[in-house]
């Protein structure tokens, strides 16, 4: 299953905060835009639920990551982090876990 460290819990709520969604079930959604044996394309998007038959992570915080059915199986053994350059912008990068 898909992990998620402290920092991109935090910038999901803070994403989510921002678009008034905090208080319903606001969350952090990734859907498979294709795929091939190079990898995947995904799309990332704040939303105001899961779609029906997202899998749904939920962090020790409460924040949300809804996963569609294939990006959940690209992205069961990695990690969602948060990387902050010079500006203050934030990026969301995902790496393997363990590693």
């Amino acid at each position: 299953m898909l992990a998620v460290t402290n920092a991109a819990a935090q910038a999901i709520e803070a994403l989510t905060s921002q678009e008034g969604q905090q208080e319903a079930e606001g969350g952090l959604r990734f859907s498979l835009q294709s795929s091939d044996d190079a990898g995947a394309q995904l799309a990332l998007a704040v939303t105001k639920q899961p779609e029906q038959g997202d899998q749904v992570v939920t962090t020790d915080t409460g924040a949300s990551v809804f996963l569609e059915r294939g990006a959940a199986e690209f992205l069961d053994d990695k990690v969602l982090d948060v990387q902050q350059n010079t500006e203050g912008e934030i990026a969301f990068a995902l790496a393997p876990q363990g590693v």
